[in-house]
C-alpha cells in the first residue's frame, strides 16, 4: 500500500509540544504509518491576528524543526523533484503552509518560503488575512491588492496555492487572477455535508478542469452533518461523490491529522489500512484506489516541484 497525504498538522503540534515527527503523541508519528510508501504534506499553521513581526520567525522555526528531522531521525524533506522521485520507494515530507500570514505582508518572504522547501499554501485559515478572505470571516471580498500580486509570485517561485479554507468569493477571485493549477488540500463535497468548509460541485469542477487535485479531509464536521456519528465510511462517500463527478485523476487524501476530531472508528495514521481496505470492499480496483491513496498527488508533485 502506498499513502500520499496533502495536509495534516503534527508538525505544528510538535513544534509546540517539543516532540519529533518519528515517535509522538499525535495522531501522526512515522514509524506509525502501515504504507510501504508514504509522503506526507506537513503544514505550518499559522494562528489567526497573529503579529506580523512575530509570523515570519513563526514559520521559520517550524521549518526549522522539519530541517532537523532529517538529521535526528532520517525523515527526509523533499524539495527536488529528484528528491519526490526517491521517496516513491520510502517516506518524505513536504512542507506547506496553512495560512499565508506566515508572510508577514511581505511579497519578498514568498521567495524565501520557497528556499526554505514550501511547495504548497493555503491562502487562509478561516478568518481574512493579508491575502483575502477566509470562509468564516463574515466578509464580502476575494483577493486584496497585495493577495493578487501574492498569488502571481507564488505561481512564478513554484508554490502552489490551496484555497481550502478560502471563501468562495475568494476561491473565484483566486481562479480568475491565477493560470496554475489550483489544490483543495484538505475538503470534502459539500452535497454530502452542508459544512461551508466544503466544496460545491462547481468548485471542485474547476479544480479538476485547472489540473488540480483534491484531498479527504477526515474532520468528522466535515464528513456527515451528524457530524458525532461520522466514520471512515464517510470518507469513503465523499470519494465516491467526487468519482460521480468524474474525479478518478482528481481525488486524493488529505487527512487534517492533528487539526481535526477524526471519526470514532480511527485511531491515527495507523489506520489508513483500514480505509484501504473499506474502499476494496466497495469494489474499487486496486489501481483507483492506489490513484486516491497516492498516485493522484504523487503525480501532480511530479509535474509542478521543480
Amino acid at each position: 500500500m502506498r499513502y500520499f497525504d496533502l495536509h495534516c498538522d503534527t508538525l505544528t503540534a510538535c513544534y509546540k509540544k517539543g516532540e519529533d515527527l518519528k515517535n509522538n503523541s499525535q495522531h501522526i508519528s512515522f514509524e506509525k504509518c502501515p504504507a510501504d510508501v508514504y509522503i506526507q504534506c506537513c503544514a505550518c499553521w499559522v494562528q489567526e491576528n497573529i503579529k506580523k513581526e512575530d509570523a515570519w520567525k513563526y514559520f521559520s522555526d517550524c521549518a526549522e524543526l522539519l530541517k532537523r528531522q532529517k538529521k535526528e531521525n532520517g525523515i527526509n524533506q523533499i524539495i527536488t523533484n529528484g528528491d519526490l522521485l526517491k521517496a516513491e520507494t520510502g517516506v518524505g515530507t513536504i512542507l506547506t503552509i496553512e495560512n499565508c500570514s506566515a508572510f508577514a505582508g511581505e511579497l519578498s518572504n514568498i521567495q524565501k518560503a520557497c528556499d526554505l522547501g514550501v511547495k504548497m499554501a493555503t491562502l487562509t485559515w478561516n478568518g481574512a488575512n493579508e491575502l483575502g478572505s477566509g470562509v468564516r470571516s463574515g466578509e464580502n471580498y476575494g483577493l486584496t491588492e497585495f493577495g493578487r500580486k501574492a498569488v502571481k509570485e507564488m505561481e512564478r517561485v513554484g508554490i502552489v496555492i490551496d484555497i481550502s479554507h478560502a471563501s468562495e468569493i475568494l476561491f473565484w477571485d483566486v481562479a480568475e487572477n491565477t493560470e496554475k493549477p489550483i489544490v483543495a488540500s484538505h475538503s470534502n463535497a459539500i452535497k454530502l455535508c452542508s459544512n461551508k468548509r466544503n466544496l460545491t460541485d462547481e468548485q471542485f469542477a474547476l479544480i479538476k478542469s485547472r489540473g488540480g487535485i483534491v484531498g479527504l479531509n477526515f474532520f468528522k464536521k466535515f464528513l456527515n452533518d451528524d457530524f458525532e456519528n461520522a466514520s471512515m465510511e464517510n470518507i469513503f462517500e465523499h470519494a465516491d461523490y467526487f468519482m460521480s463527478l468524474g474525479g478518478e485523476n482528481t481525488v486524493s487524501m488529505g487527512s487534517d491529522f492533528d487539526g481535526c476530531e477524526i471519526p470514532n472508528d480511527m485511531k491515527g495514521i495507523e489506520s489508513i489500512a483500514e480505509l484501504h481496505n473499506i474502499f476494496a470492499k466497495h469494489n474499487y480496483s486496486e489501481e483507483l484506489i492506489d490513484k486516491i491513496f497516492f498516485k493522484n498527488a504523487f503525480d501532480f508533485f511530479k509535474m509542478h516541484i521543480v
